[in-house]
Formats: structure tokens, sequence, C-alpha cells
């Protein structure tokens, strides 16, 4: 067998977790595990990982690596997929590679075209990142942002060839249709990251490191609420400028 990937994404609600078989650039996923919501995530992952790893006769220290989804998406999803990676890695040794969850979803995406792909970030909030696929890989268009779904329909208006995809549209493409957005603009699925993308973005590097396991940090994106709760201040001490990405 060739090397094997384990890589997952918990940006949403559903749970998506991947065996992936990398042949130089041919990916091939030996099984894909998903766990859908009301499960929760943080009990479901550790016998998930175990059972996926013995159906198929191997162990952690067999694997080429670890994929993990940096979101955006749920920030305490999120935390608890970058915190099962960074402690099986840090027990195991092995290397690490995070890719971003909304350019997993563009990979599914149509070519040819520029990519919306939606995730929510809370009620009337949404994550957008911008795509194009290129076969097996993406190029991003721009950074990705929150915006309202007001503001995605000016957008996609303001790029009249773009199509939207992703988690989001279960629960606001009525909301963008109403904004203008032609339907058949508005794909049907994914309705999550699937790991197997994660899996086929990710790069890991040559060699295992402490200090950049430790420095991979999720796609926030924007602030959480607590951050944008006036009654808490920010604690003394350094900007944390490595949680949000620029736009």
């Amino acid at each position: 067998m060739s090397p094997v990937l384990l890589a997952l994404d918990t940006s949403t609600l559903t749970l998506s977790l991947a065996l992936v078989e990398r042949q130089g650039e041919d990916v091939r996923a030996v099984e894909h595990v998903v766990v859908p919501p009301p499960d929760k995530q943080s009990e479901a992952l550790p016998g998930v990982v175990g059972d996926l790893l013995q159906r198929h006769g191997l162990k952690l220290k067999d694997l080429e690596g670890l994929a993990v989804g940096l979101g955006p998406g749920s920030f305490t999803g999120l935390r608890i997929g970058l915190a099962t990676v960074k402690a099986l890695a840090y027990a195991t040794g092995l290397k690490v590679a995070g890719a971003s969850s909304l350019a997993a979803v563009a990979l599914e995406g149509p070519e040819g075209v520029p990519l919306f792909c939606l995730a929510v970030a809370r009620k009337d909030d949404l994550y957008l990142g911008a795509y194009r696929r290129v076969g097996h890989a993406v190029e991003a268009l721009a950074p990705e942002t929150a915006m309202s779904p007001e503001e995605v329909a000016q957008r996609m208006a303001a790029e009249p060839e773009a199509v939207a995809l992703g988690p989001a549209l279960a629960d606001y493409r009525q909301a963008l249709e109403k904004c203008g957005v032609a339907p058949h603009r508005l794909l049907s699925g994914p309705a999550f990251p699937s790991a197997v993308e994660v899996g086929r973005l990710a790069r890991l590097p040559e060699a295992y490191s402490r200090e950049a396991l430790f420095a991979l940090e999720p796609h926030y994106v924007r602030a959480s609420e607590p951050e944008r709760n006036p009654k808490f201040p920010p604690l003394p001490g350094p900007v944390p400028t490595a949680r949000l990405k620029e736009d």
C-alpha cells in the first residue's frame, strides 16, 4: 500500500474522517467515514479514529501523517479537530498539515467558474471563500471573509459567472434567492467539507517539527462572540494576531 494519510474535518456539525492513499499527485480514498449530528464530535472522534485504523490493519505509527481542516467554521468543532490532531502528532511524531475547509468544498465544485464556497458563521453571517478549481487543485481568488447574505448576493451580482455552494446553502438558499441570486447559481452539495479533499489539499512538511505543530492554528476569520462582547475586554498582553486571518 502507498503512504496513507489520516485526514479529518470538524468545521461543521458533521464529522468527516478519511484514510487517504497518496502516490505522487494521485490521491485515492481508502475509506471515508461520516458522523452526522447529533453525535458530539468530541465523544465520537477518538473511537471513530481507532475503528477506522483497525478495519484496515493500521496503527498510527504506520501513517504518513495527519491532515486537518482549518476552517473557517464552528469554533468548537475546529478546536476539537485541531486539538485531536495535535495530541496524536505529539504522541507519535507524525507530520501534520492543515488545509482550508472552504477550499476542500471548492474541490467538489465545477471547473472554469468562480466558486463562492459558503459556511455558516453565525445567524445571518456567512463565511465566504472565493476559489477556482483547476483539476485536483484550487486557486484562491480572494481572502476568506465573513459577510451577510445580502453582501454575498451583491458580490455574486458583481461576478455573474460565479456560483455558490457549500454547507450554508442548506439554511440560506432561500435568503440568497430573496436577495436576487438566481436559483441555478446555488448548487446542491456538498453539505460539509470532505476529509478526502482535505487530505488531497494537505502538503505535509519534510519532517516532524514540534514548533510547527504548536504554531498550527484554525482559520477563525472573525472574532468569537465572547471576544466581541464589550463586557469582557481583552486580557493584557500581546495582541493575538495569529488567530485571525488577515483580509
